[in-house]
């Protein structure tokens, strides 16, 4: 990808913490972009539950091209306890991902040195893989409705929508992932889905899936059900390079691949439309995690994480190894826990720690 000369980056800070460990990933952002001799211009918007509830707005009019313009979004979370489920999620979240058509949801399942994960005698050899999730179909799609709604004869109806075109995109991405990923060990990409049940959608995604693997000889073509994807991610993750799957399979196996990375706190994931003048949003995992707000003892780990992954699909990868060194450097040798308020460091202490790792790194 082409470096740009200038990183024009709009930043969602959110609501509950997001503002917190969003001020330590810029504060990291601008560090190693003074080392790697590159510039930022950074747009903030206030987009999330603040802003909903003081204008009943989720996304203005004209939000969607403005953020469209810039090379990247870095988002803190969104999530407020005094607006209704949902309202958030489909109108932000989900609406940016379909509108800016950000159709690949990629998820770095890698235990970092020094941090715990709960399964036994596993480390961070054996915890580094890469969850590839389609991200703008599937019963995302909002297809259903209710008969005879609050009755006693009440009827739920929701459907889940997949298109050749849809999968074959997905796929075809995450065998060039896998190809460009180059896993020493072997390159394997693993489809996950449910074509013993799922009998016409997933039957859609395993021909296509099997198709375009014709076109790549060189990496390893596998499958797996999501129950046993599951199981064996548990007991051999080591197992795994890339995995490929649907959009409601990988929202599941992702939060898995999260605890066994070590936690929300730590996990951070992309967004992403990789086609030419696409725009793609980065995030940390964790959430609001609304108790926290203010208190300078959220774990921005994540956050810092987010970046790295924002610089390297957006034409800094030398950057981004710099800063996931540093954060490797911060856990493995600084903090205590990846736990809020037992870091050892507060919030900003453990920013500061990365930029200056950074240097050395």
């Amino acid at each position: 990808m082409k470096q740009h000369t200038q990183l024009k980056l709009a930043v969602i800070p959110g609501d509950g913490t997001g503002p917190e460990v969003t001020a330590e990933a810029l504060k990291v952002l601008h560090a190693v972009a003074s080392l790697e001799r590159f510039t930022c211009a950074l747009t903030e918007f206030d987009f999330g539950g603040e802003r909903y509830l003081r204008t009943g707005e989720v996304l203005p009019e004209g939000a969607v091209e403005q953020l469209r313009a810039c090379d990247a979004i870095l988002l803190g979370a969104v999530g407020h306890p005094d607006v209704p489920p949902g309202v958030l999620e489909k109108g932000l979240l989900l609406a940016l991902r379909f509108q800016l058509d950000q159709y690949i949801n990629l998820r770095p399942v890698k235990l970092y040195s020094g941090v715990e994960t709960p399964l036994r005698d596993k480390g961070p050899q054996d915890i580094d893989f890469v969850v590839v999730r389609e991200n703008t179909e599937d019963l995302y799609c909002g297809v259903g409705g209710f008969l005879k709604k609050g009755t006693p004869d009440e009827v739920a109806t929701q459907s889940a929508v997949y298109t050749r075109k849809g999968c074959e995109r997905c796929i075809r991405w995450a065998f060039e992932f896998t190809r460009k990923r180059n896993n020493p060990k072997g390159k394997r990409l693993t489809l996950v889905a449910k074509t013993n049940v799922l009998t016409y959608g997933h039957d859609l995604w395993d021909r296509t899936f099997r198709e375009v693997a014709r076109e790549y000889p060189d990496v390893q073509a596998d499958y797996n059900h999501v129950d046993a994807c599951c199981m064996w991610m548990v007991k051999n993750p080591e197992y795994y390079d890339v995995i490929v799957t649907t959009n409601m399979f990988g929202d599941i196996i992702t939060d898995l691949g999260a605890i066994l990375q070590g936690g929300m706190g730590v996990a951070a994931g992309g967004n992403i439309n990789p086609d030419p003048g696409g725009c793609s949003m980065y995030e940390p995992m964790g959430g609001s995690a609304p108790k926290y707000t203010g208190q300078n003892v959220i774990n921005p780990i994540a956050a810092i994480s987010a970046v790295a992954m924002l610089l390297e699909h957006t034409g800094y990868p030398v950057a981004g190894a710099r800063v996931l060194r540093a954060i490797e450097h911060v856990t493995g040798t600084k903090m205590k826990s990846q736990s809020a308020g037992k870091m050892g460091y507060s919030t900003t202490q453990v920013g500061d720690l990365v930029v200056e790792a950074l240097a050395a790194c």
